[in-house]
């Protein structure tokens, strides 16, 4: 297996609705110096100083109660979703795949919701 820059069960990636692309880059530019790496008009990947993504700008047409998607890492994606449901999260969303790899979905006892990934095939 390759060495990953990923740590098994940390934040990994944060996503961040915004109503207003340019209007959103422009603020966390100025803010806080932050660089993206576009891909489309829905999305802009918010860019590591040291390599990598942190994170992300996702375009919707309106901001949900709960905020950003707090997307954590996993070397092992079915263990930790058995360890989720087991410790009482309730999946909003079984495994799926996308671009890069896999993921879930899942809410807290609060009822926030985050997600898991992983880059490894099951």
């Amino acid at each position: 297996m390759a060495e990953s820059d990923h740590t098994h069960h940390e934040i990994d990636y944060i996503e961040v609705a915004v109503t207003d692309m340019a209007r959103s880059q422009g603020f966390y530019s100025a803010a806080f110096d932050w660089e993206f790496t576009d891909y489309g008009p829905g999305y802009a990947g918010i860019r590591r100083r040291r390599g990598g993504e942190a994170g992300g700008l996702r375009l919707e047409a309106a901001v949900i109660a709960g905020g950003p998607l707090v997307i954590l890492y996993s070397t092992d994606l079915e263990l930790t979703l058995a360890r989720v449901r087991r410790a009482g999260g309730v999946v909003s969303q079984e495994i799926f795949a996308f671009p890069g790899g896999r993921r879930f979905h899942f809410q807290d006892p609060s009822g926030n919701e985050l997600a898991v990934w992983s880059d490894h095939v099951g």
